[in-house]
């Protein structure tokens, strides 16, 4: 296993994601066949179902180092992650195992149906023939899942360089159904087990944000201008009867939206849409919030479709009747679409991005700042004369996003963060004001600066009052500028309502807790939203 313990410790040590493709790039230059097809099947959610839980993993090895459980806590709590304190807490190694990571993962097979004793006897015995490094990947192995910072577009783009075969075939390949038993690295590559043609993509057309005065862009008779959606921008591609659906993040997803393809099953011609995967119900856009829990899931469940309900708003068409017709004008292509959606019955949750019409650019202010009401992140421009271009144009698609709403909240929880973060608090909650006391409305761990995170970090040292297990009560002192997308009631909430994307603009040092906000004026927003 030396070898993928040597791509873990280089991964680790770097967030650059060209760093982390040539570690995988020389894994995959000298790893077995074997070792690479196992990587790719435990960094795609392939891997067997875990033998032994977490809790079992911490009681023997609390037994052990004869160490008390609540010092335990104190342990992982600073460590941040329970595969790496177990391996920091088990003594020296008394032999030298050498396998590789192919026989590490078929003796996960195997010890699944195993007793609890003959687990214990197998993981005690393989814990003691590893040295630290290796003992935090067997832990990861055997118990936990594998969140290093390796993402199957990263992934996908190591073998895209090792190998020169097409990033998006290889996603179509490795996300495809197969098994590492029954198939060869190089039958996988070259996607032996799918029909790639049927499902490519096409690169997307993507938009540059506003940064001039809209009457710098010429006659608004030559812009197509529609409502920007926050949902999961995507292609829905059917060819010779098949539909496959893509994310921008050039991941397939069709499984995870079976609603999306029984909209087109019965559709006759052949098509390659582009358009926003939304959450919606009773024709209304949901929050980001609500879409997330459809997503990433291999199965999806009657009581899930029934709580949150997908919809596909189309921007565009690329393809259609077999033809790429993307070199097609903006308006030649919303024809297409137009007469699309009016010879064909598609169910309501299927809809065709709204044209805004409007006669000149100063009516659009009104029309943008009103956009939150439905969920919307603001405005798309897009120029009736362009083609569908590959990235990012400057000057033909424009996104016009509403200006944030935010608040002012003082923190009131801290919690370490994770990996290379596991050292310094960098998960924060916010309060603000309820008649004489404080009401949590937010959670943020995005939008210090590393200087400022380890300001923050010296300072919860100092004024942690009390703690829970990772979390620390501290003293309401530092106010922030908190900044979000939304606001709506909820009954889910302790304070009566959920931000969308709170995120932390600012610390707000000239400020004390005597300055931020009530709930009152937080609900206030909600007429603004």
């Amino acid at each position: 296993m030396k070898d993928f313990v040597e791509l873990i410790s280089a991964v680790e040590i770097t967030n650059k994601t060209n760093a982390k493709i040539q570690a995988l790039v020389d894994y995959f230059t000298k790893a077995s066949d074997k070792d690479k097809l196992w990587l790719i099947s435990i960094f795609t959610g392939k891997r067997p179902p875990r033998p032994v839980t977490s809790t079992l993993m911490k009681q023997w090895c609390m037994e052990i180092i004869d160490l008390p459980e609540w010092l335990f806590l104190e342990s992982y709590s600073t460590v941040g992650d329970l595969g790496e304190t177990l391996a920091l807490l088990l003594p020296e190694p008394t032999h030298k195992t050498d396998k590789t990571l192919s026989d590490w993962m078929q003796d996960v097979i195997r010890l699944k149906p195993k007793s609890e004793e003959e687990k214990k006897a197998y993981v005690l015995n393989a814990w003691s023939g590893l040295n630290m490094q290796e003992r935090f990947i067997f832990n990861k192995l055997i118990g936990g899942s594998f969140r290093i910072g390796i993402s199957k577009k990263t992934l996908v783009n190591a073998l895209a360089k090792y190998s020169g075969i097409d990033a998006n075939q290889l996603m179509h390949s490795i996300i495809g159904n197969w098994d590492v038993n029954s198939i060869s690295f190089e039958a996988l590559l070259n996607g032996d087990h799918i029909n790639y043609d049927n499902s490519k993509p096409y690169p997307f057309c993507l938009a540059y944000a506003l940064k001039k005065k809209l009457d710098e862009l010429g006659n608004i008779e030559d812009w197509q201008v529609e409502y920007k959606w926050d949902g999961i921008r995507g292609q829905i591609i059917k060819r010779n009867d098949e539909i496959y659906i893509w994310s921008r993040g050039e991941e397939l997803v069709t499984n995870q939206f079976p609603e999306l393809i029984d909209a087109f099953k019965a559709i006759k011609p052949d098509f390659v849409l582009d358009g926003e995967i939304l959450a919606l119900k009773d024709s209304n856009v949901l929050f980001f919030n609500d879409l997330q829990k459809r997503l990433n899931r291999k199965n999806v469940s009657k009581k899930l479709l029934e709580e949150v309900p997908v919809g596909f708003y189309v921007y565009d068409v690329l393809e259609f009747e077999n033809e790429d017709i993307r070199q097609e004008t903006m308006a030649i292509r919303r024809q297409i679409l137009e007469n699309f959606f009016s010879e064909n019955e598609l169910p309501n949750y299927i809809k065709l991005s709204e044209v805004i019409q409007v006669k000149t650019w100063g009516n659009l202010k009104a029309i943008r700042e009103g956009s939150r009401s439905i969920n919307s992140e603001g405005l798309m421009l897009k120029h009736k004369h362009t083609e569908y271009h590959v990235g990012r144009k400057k000057g033909d698609w424009w996104k016009w996003k509403v200006d944030p709403l935010t608040i002012d909240a003082v923190m009131i929880y801290a919690q370490k963060g994770s990996g290379r973060r596991s050292s310094k608090y960098t998960d924060y909650t916010f309060a603000v004001k309820k008649d004489d006391g404080l009401v949590t409305v937010a959670k943020a761990y995005s939008g210090l600066k590393d200087k400022e995170i380890t300001e923050i970090s010296r300072w919860v040292n100092k004024n942690a009052i009390e703690k829970f297990g990772p979390v620390r009560t501290v003293k309401p002192e530092l106010v922030f500028e908190i900044a979000f997308e939304g606001i709506a009631l909820s009954k889910r909430h302790k304070s009566g309502v959920a931000l969308r994307f709170p995120r932390i603009k600012r610390w707000r040092q000239d400020k004390t807790v005597n300055d931020i906000d009530t709930i009152s004026s937080v609900k206030s927003l909600i007429h603004a939203n």
